[in-house]
């Protein structure tokens, strides 16, 4: 093959590269890098691991079992041992890249141990995994710089528990941000009540009640649809006749959070405060670029398992979760997707009985 061809394709790879590197935002690169190295990481651990299953003592015995068949929950499968379709990761420092990666890796929010542990348990097991997650969290320096310890109050009166998704939803702002590339300097907060699945949209702190309309409707009834009811506070857009006048023509029922207690719709309070935690974690040092950041914290918040349904935002509303980068990996893992549109149907009418049931339990 001649050597001007190999230079010509090489030419070419390097203006591809450019051109990304160009296109994509600089957090948005970065993110791309971090999926980049955690599938590199993948290849690399699943190679070691292929390697030194057989030297391991603690997988040792299942892996000489699992030889010619399956054995109990363990299986072989390519010269790696399985269990119930999650990888068994034997007893190295591979085990702390995995808490870290999914911890505050690609894709991921610097969320709290419990959800750090069932992304980890999605995809891998080893004995006391619990105790390793909780340990390397622990020692987390982003998350002790970033996360705040006070704890707020909870709801005073409970809202009525919806029926199903995208139907209930409560807003609210996040201002005294600093003026991003863009000029924007708040965020505009809307979180389902039902699958607790919320969008981020970047806005100005002096929107008034008609941009705040427009940006509702190109944002989330394109998505989601029209709504019953919507909780917010008191704030002056939403307390204006526009706003009124245009839910009560659209038959939209309006609810307010109690003067002086924003805790009424404590649930938007806390994914305020996830928000920020979050963009805090994320940005680090470069506070200006938090608008980049918002598409990143939206996919993580959304593909966390939640605290009170017991099941993330993301498979809620359609099913299933969608892939990250730990996701990727070459491994036969269960599918996420089921074909059977009648089976489908009844699995997330299944989930729904089953987030409602979960609500009802914390309220």
């Amino acid at each position: 093959m001649p050597d001007g061809w190999n230079s010509s394709r090489r030419f070419r790879t390097l203006s591809d590269t450019s051109k990304v590197r160009k296109t994509l935002l600089p957090t948005h690169f970065l993110a791309g890098m971090y999926c980049f190295q955690l599938l590199m990481l993948n290849y690399l651990v699943l190679s070691k691991l292929r390697n030194y299953m057989q030297l391991t003592m603690i997988f040792c015995e299942e892996y000489k079992l699992c030889e010619k068949s399956a054995n109990g929950r363990y299986f072989r499968h390519d010269g790696y041992l399985f269990r119930e379709n999650k990888l068994c990761v034997h007893n190295c420092s591979v085990r702390e890249l995995l808490v870290r990666e999914s911890h505050g890796g690609g894709l991921m929010g610097y969320f709290g141990i419990a959800k750090t542990l069932v992304v980890l348990q999605e995809h891998f097991y080893w004995p006391h995994m619990k105790r390793d997650t909780e340990r390397i969290c622990g020692r987390c320096i982003t998350c002790k710089q970033a996360k705040s310890r006070v704890q707020h109050h909870g709801l005073y009166t409970p809202l009525p528990i919806p029926s199903e998704p995208w139907i209930d939803i409560s807003m609210d702002f996040v201002l005294g941000l600093p003026r991003s590339r863009h000029g924007k300097d708040s965020i505009f907060v809307v979180v389902d009540r039902f699958s607790k699945m919320a969008h981020f949209i970047p806005c100005h702190k002096t929107d008034d009640a008609s941009h705040v309309a427009e940006l509702f409707f190109k944002e989330i009834v394109r998505l989601h649809g029209m709504l019953r009811t919507i909780v917010s506070d008191r704030d002056a857009k939403f307390l204006s006749y526009f706003w009124k006048t245009l839910w009560g023509k659209l038959g939209t029922k309006l609810l307010f959070s109690t003067n002086c207690h924003p805790q009424t719709d404590g649930q938007t309070e806390v994914v305020n405060r996830t928000l920020s935690t979050s963009l805090r974690a994320i940005i680090k040092k470069n506070i200006k670029t938090w608008e980049d950041c918002l598409p990143h914290v939206e996919f993580a918040y959304n593909r966390s398992v939640h605290s009170t349904t017991k099941f993330s935002p993301f498979e809620i509303v359609y099913g299933f979760n969608p892939l990250t980068p730990l996701d990727l990996s070459p491994l036969p893992l269960s599918k996420n997707v089921n074909l059977d549109g009648k089976r489908k149907a009844e699995l997330v009418k299944q989930i729904h009985e089953k987030v409602k049931l979960n609500i009802e339990r914390r309220t």
